[in-house]
């Protein structure tokens, strides 16, 4: 079974492996019902989506009907940076999802230096998450981010205000930058002191896309498809105490991704990870 643990100081005790809901994006209604039985059958209790996700709130939608809307910690994102931008988006991302409030609400993206001063500003987006928040439209607020400079910035984000999770990139070859890695390292001490959910993505990324990105696998990166890759990876995240692994925006590597994350076992060793990172000829996304 997947473990639990708590989200942060929310109050939540969340399956440490996340739906995310990405992969909904572009999926038909067949689709979409395979995915949500493989949910069920894993029992994941917290789906993470966004208003820029494609189709997925609106796919989402059925499943907190049939299954009650309790069932689920439900999050959502909004990447606009005005205060008015982002209330409405917040606001059309509840009706898409048939709910009258959402667990958290996070800031999407926010790492670009011009678009965090407009975010955080007088009349930015964080102003319009607070006020969804005390409205009850949502109960807690996050941050998500990618990119070499995320950790910095959202140590930056949590200097400003009390987010109650953060959101990035966490896997082996990113990690070997010695910079990165510093960097995130800094991120969770904070976030483990402040009782902050620490919420990771890309856990199984082969590399930058080669040439010209297919059409499918639907993730923005070359995806490790192998069962005994993927296994390592999961791993390699969960293995570490406090985090919790998104899994990623392909519907067709769902199950791979919850199959490794249910049988677990413990954190590969370094010449495990050295020795998948040098045959599969993997390199970090982000260089």
């Amino acid at each position: 079974m997947i473990p639990s643990a708590p989200f942060g100081s929310t109050g939540h005790l969340s399956r440490r492996t996340i739906f995310g809901a990405a992969a909904l994006g572009k999926v038909t209604d067949a689709e979409a019902d395979r995915a949500f039985q493989l949910v069920l059958r894993y029992d994941l209790d917290h789906l993470d989506t966004a208003a820029s996700y494609g189709d997925s709130e609106l796919r989402i939608a059925p499943w907190l009907k049939r299954e009650g809307r309790d069932r689920f910690f439900l999050a959502t994102k909004t990447g606009q940076r005005t205060y008015a931008e982002a209330r409405d988006q917040i606001r059309a991302s509840l009706r898409r999802l048939g709910v009258d409030h959402v667990d958290l609400i996070q800031l999407h993206n926010l790492v670009d230096q011009g678009e965090w001063d407009v975010a955080m500003g007088k009349d930015g987006a964080l102003r319009a998450v607070v006020e969804a928040r005390d409205a009850g439209l949502a109960r807690f607020i996050g941050v998500t981010g990618h990119g070499l400079e995320v950790a910095r910035r959202h140590r930056e984000s949590l200097e400003r205000f009390p987010f109650d999770s953060v959101l990035f990139p966490y896997n082996a070859t990113q990690l070997a930058g010695e910079k990165y890695a510093r960097e995130a390292e800094e991120l969770i001490a904070l976030c483990v002191k402040r009782g902050v959910a620490i919420q990771t993505i890309k856990a199984i990324t082969l590399g930058p896309w080669p040439g010209e990105r297919p059409a499918r696998p639907t993730t923005w990166y070359e995806p490790l498809t192998d069962q005994q890759d993927i296994d390592l990876c999961v791993r390699f995240v969960l293995a570490r105490p406090g985090l919790f692994l998104n899994t990623a925006s392909d519907i067709d590597l769902l199950a791979k991704i919850l199959d490794a994350a249910d049988r677990g076992g413990p954190a590969p060793t370094s010449e495990e990870m050295e020795d998948l990172i040098r045959r599969r000829e993997m390199a970090p996304l982000f260089a």
